[in-house]
């Protein structure tokens, strides 16, 4: 086998390349807004999971501490998001603004048309399948 089959057939460079399309097509659909990919999945988490401490919103939207940090002092600076001390010692958690809450009402038809997109030409079965192996490589 060739160096260059190896590559083609290799799952990490595949998944890389998916990946950087995928959130280039996502962003691009919300850019208007001011948004990217990573903060509309903290928007929603944070709409989801109200009250919960930033280290919890950071394992649900997949982004390590410096990155939840930056995109929340960006959401924060940007009016959709603020930050205020938890209930219990100094936990942080985060709410959305009515500002925030509004652009995330207006994003959530974008991100299901986009979704809608790029689902046409599979089964559900391959859906499936793709998120059963991406599930399970996410793992670690």
């Amino acid at each position: 086998m060739s160096n260059s089959e190896d590559l083609s057939s290799c799952i990490i460079m595949n998944t890389v390349a998916a990946s950087r399309l995928l959130l280039r097509r996502y962003d691009a659909r919300l850019r208007y807004l001011g948004v990217t990919v990573q903060q509309f999945y903290l928007l929603a988490a944070i709409r989801s999971q109200p009250g919960e401490p930033v280290s919890v919103l950071a394992r649900k939207v997949l982004l390590d501490r410096t990155s939840l940090t930056r995109n929340l002092d960006l959401l924060e600076r940007k009016g959709l998001v603020r930050r205020r001390d938890g209930q219990s010692g100094n936990r942080r958690v985060c709410e959305l603004t009515q500002t925030g809450t509004a652009v995330l009402d207006e994003l959530l038809p974008q991100w299901r048309k986009a979704k809608a997109e790029l689902m046409q030409g599979l089964s559900d079965a391959e859906v499936e399948t793709y998120l059963k192996v991406a599930r399970h490589l996410a793992r670690g």
